[in-house]
C-alpha cells in the first residue's frame, strides 16, 4: 500500500486525546443551531417540561430535544428513529447534544406536544433574519406541495367513490348468491362445502353495505362532502398520475436567500384560493410594506389578484391558458395586441381587427370586428371568432 494516504491504527493509543469540539469545524451549520437554541426563551414560547418533576426519573431538557429536531429538519431527517439512531453515530450530533441519545418515542413525543411553540421558534428565526436584513429585496415565490397523510384511499370517501363501492359489493353479492344456486344442484357433501364458504362471504359483504350506509349519513353531513376515516383532515388531491390523500402545503420563499418566511397547511386540492392570503403572511412575517410576490398559474384568479392589489401586494402571475385555439396549434387572444389608442387588434400577422358595431345579447354589451383579416391570421385551418365585450373586443 505504498504511494497512499494512510490512516491510523484504531488500536493506536495517543498520548492526548482530541476533543469533540475538533470534529466540529467554525462554518458548521450545528454551530449556528446551538447558538440559536440557547437564545431562546423556551419557557416563553410554550415549551413542555421546562420546569421538570421532583421526583421520578429526570427527563431531556427540550432545549437538547429542539436542537435535535432542527438538526433533522435542516438534514431530512423526518423519521424519529432515524434520528435516535443519528444521536448514536453521528459526531456532529454528539457535540450538539453532548452525547445525549434520547430514544425514538421521546422525540416523537416531543414532536407531537410542543407543534406550537416549535410554530414560535419558526416565527422566531424569521424576525433574526429579519433584523439581519436578510429580506431587503421584498421579493417573495408561493408555491404549493401536496403532503400524503397516514390516511389511505381506500378510508377515504366521496359521494361517487361511495356509491362506486357499494355498486361493487352489490354486484359481488349477486355474484356469490348465483354461485349458491350452483352448488344446490352438485352432490350434497360438494354443495354443504361450498354453501358454508359463500355463505360467510355473503355475510361479510352485507356487513361492509351495512357499515357503508353508515359512512353515506355521515358524508351526508360532511361540509365539503368528503370523509377520511384514518386522518380526519385528509382529503384528496389530484397530483399528476394519481391522485393522493393528504395536504396541500403553501410556502412562500424569499427569492434571494430561498428561506421560507411564511408557510401554511391547507386541506384544499387546488391553489387558486391561497394566493392573497400567503402573500399577506408573508408580508407581515417580514415586516415591510410593500412586497412583490411571483407564483405559477395555478394561482391564477382574478379575485385573489384584486385582492392583492387593494392590499398593496404586487402579484406577478401567469394568466391560465384556457384557449381551444392554442390547443389546437392556432393563435389564441394572448397573441393578439390591443391598441387603446385606436381601439383595435393587431393580429400575429401584422393585420389590424377593426371595431365595426356594437350590440346587447343576454343583456351584456358586446362588439364585432371586420373579418377581412381572419383569412390571413392563421396558417393552418379556420376560424370563427365570437364577440366580445365592446371595452376589449377579444376579452383578452
Amino acid at each position: 500500500m505504498k504511494r497512499f494516504i494512510q490512516g491510523e491504527s484504531r488500536t493506536q493509543s495517543i498520548l492526548l486525546p482530541e476533543s469533540l469540539d475538533d470534529y466540529v469545524a467554525d462554518t458548521n451549520p450545528v454551530r449556528v443551531i446551538d447558538v440559536f437554541v440557547d437564545e431562546l426563551d423556551l419557557g416563553k414560547l410554550g415549551f413542555d417540561g421546562i420546569n421538570p418533576a421532583g421526583t421520578g426519573r429526570p427527563s431531556y431538557h427540550p432545549e437538547v430535544l429542539l436542537k435535535i429536531y432542527l438538526y433533522g429538519y435542516l438534514n431530512r431527517l423526518q423519521s424519529s428513529r432515524r434520528l435516535e439512531r443519528e444521536t448514536q453515530r453521528n459526531v456532529e450530533l454528539m457535540w450538539l447534544t453532548g452525547r445525549l441519545r434520547p430514544d425514538f418515542k421521546t422525540i416523537a413525543n416531543f414532536r407531537k406536544d410542543n407543534g406550537k411553540a416549535i410554530r414560535g421558534v419558526c416565527s422566531q428565526f424569521v424576525v433574526i433574519c429579519q433584523q439581519l436584513g436578510l429580506f431587503s429585496e421584498a421579493l417573495v415565490a408561493i408555491d404549493g406541495s401536496k403532503f400524503k397523510a397516514v390516511n389511505n384511499r381506500d378510508r377515504n370517501f366521496t359521494s361517487a367513490k361511495l356509491q362506486r363501492r357499494m355498486e361493487e359489493i352489490e354486484s359481488s353479492i349477486n355474484r356469490y348468491l348465483a354461485a349458491l344456486d350452483t352448488a344446490d344442484r352438485q352432490e350434497q357433501s360438494v354443495a354443504q362445502a361450498q354453501s358454508l364458504r359463500l355463505e360467510d362471504k355473503i355475510a361479510a359483504l352485507k356487513t361492509q353495505m351495512q357499515e357503508l350506509k353508515a359512512i353515506e349519513v355521515r358524508l351526508n353531513e360532511a361540509p365539503n362532502k368528503q370523509i377520511s376515516l384514518t386522518d380526519p383532515d385528509a382529503r384528496s388531491m389530484k397530483t399528476p398520475g394519481t391522485g393522493i390523500v393528504g395536504y396541500n402545503v403553501q410556502t412562500a420563499v424569499d427569492a434571494k436567500h430561498h428561506l421560507i418566511v411564511a408557510h401554511e397547511v391547507s386541506n384544499v386540492g387546488t391553489d387558486r384560493d391561497q394566493l392573497c392570503s400567503m402573500a399577506t403572511k408573508a408580508r407581515t412575517a417580514m415586516g415591510t410594506q410593500e412586497l412583490t410576490v411571483v407564483a405559477d398559474r395555478g394561482y391564477f384568479k382574478g379575485e385573489e389578484i384584486l385582492a392583492c392589489h387593494e392590499a398593496g401586494i404586487t402579484a406577478i402571475v401567469p394568466k391560465t391558458v384556457t384557449s381551444n385555439a392554442t390547443a389546437e396549434g392556432r393563435f389564441g387572444k394572448v397573441d393578439f395586441i390591443y391598441d387603446a389608442k385606436n381601439n383595435e387588434y393587431r393580429c400575429p400577422t401584422g393585420q389590424r381587427l377593426i371595431w365595426r358595431y356594437s350590440t346587447i345579447e343576454r343583456g351584456a354589451d358586446f362588439a364585432s370586428l371586420l373579418e377581412f383579416a381572419l383569412s390571413a391570421m392563421f396558417a393552418q385551418g379556420s376560424m370563427h371568432l365570437e364577440p366580445a365585450a365592446a371595452s376589449d373586443p377579444l376579452g383578452a
